[in-house]
């Protein structure tokens, strides 16, 4: 990044999520490779239990919708997503938290998922709710976006290209390539999808969710209504008792809009009367 007029190279440190998300992509990866040396048809097993499977998911297997990103096709592309997550998902990381990142990661996983399977399911050429789809890139390209938006104007040098760029530009030029990769079929055919599906819920989460993240937006959401919930009550509370008043001679203080008793101001045997708030 620029300092002024000084051009400082560092790498981002490695935060939680982001060092858990990697070691675990790269122990399954291990894992795939084991398994396909030593019996190629375990494999294609794990391939097909664990990577999105539009068919398997409609019919009951909800868990490729977040597993598939830990599979990878080959070294190359457990590399590009593991250091694309690394670059970019720290400093998110750093700036909301590793919940709020997490929550985000996941929602471009799942978001990017979901997309996957729809078009799976439609009338396009080439592409069939049979096919697997592996790797990360759902939610790198999430984050990528997010990146975009949040921190548009920082430079990011394009290594092994010898110049920076803004990262709004930057990821402007991936989308452009992502849209134009994903109705070619030569170039990846129904993966391109998921990398779009990340883009689009990237995308749908800065823009319009909550800034302290869905489920702070949601958390709030509960307690307003248990609020509203609970005033109701006490509102509803606080009229019989109005009626109760009235029905045994008393005079009724009056309640607010929370309903919390007022007592009246007038005395009786030349004391105040007390009342009660709740």
């Amino acid at each position: 990044m620029y300092r002024g007029r000084t051009l400082s190279l560092s790498f981002p440190p490695f935060t939680p999520w982001v060092k858990r998300i990697i070691i675990a992509c790269a122990l399954i990866f291990l894992a795939e490779e084991v398994l396909g040396a030593v019996a190629p048809a375990s494999r294609l097993f794990l391939i097909h239990f664990f990577g999105l499977v539009p068919v398997f998911v409609v019919h009951g297997m909800l868990w490729q919708l977040v597993s598939y990103s830990f599979l990878h096709a080959g070294l190359m592309h457990l590399l590009v997503n593991m250091l694309t997550l690394w670059m970019f998902g720290s400093q998110q990381e750093q700036d909301w938290g590793s919940k709020q990142f997490l929550e985000f990661y996941l929602f471009s996983v799942i978001g990017s998922a979901l997309v996957t399977i729809l078009v799976a399911y439609s009338p396009l050429p080439g592409v069939t709710p049979g096919t697997a789809t592996i790797g990360a890139s759902g939610g790198i390209y999430g984050l990528l976006i997010a990146f975009g938006m949040l921190y548009g104007d920082r430079e990011v040098f394009m290594f092994p290209l010898p110049f920076m760029m803004k990262a709004k530009y930057m990821v402007a030029i991936i989308i452009f390539v992502v849209i134009v990769a994903t109705f070619e079929p030569s170039q990846g055919g129904i993966a391109n999808f998921a990398h779009l599906g990340g883009l689009l819920f990237g995308f749908i989460y800065i823009k319009f969710l909550p800034r302290q993240g869905l489920l702070y937006g949601l958390s709030e959401h509960y307690f307003r209504l248990r609020n509203e919930y609970y005033r109701g009550k006490r509102r509803r509370a606080a009229r019989k008792f109005e009626v109760y008043m009235r029905q045994h001679g008393d005079v009724p203080g009056r309640f607010d809009e929370y309903g919390n008793y007022i007592p009246p101001d007038d005395k009786q045997d030349g004391k105040s009367k007390s009342g009660w708030v709740n």
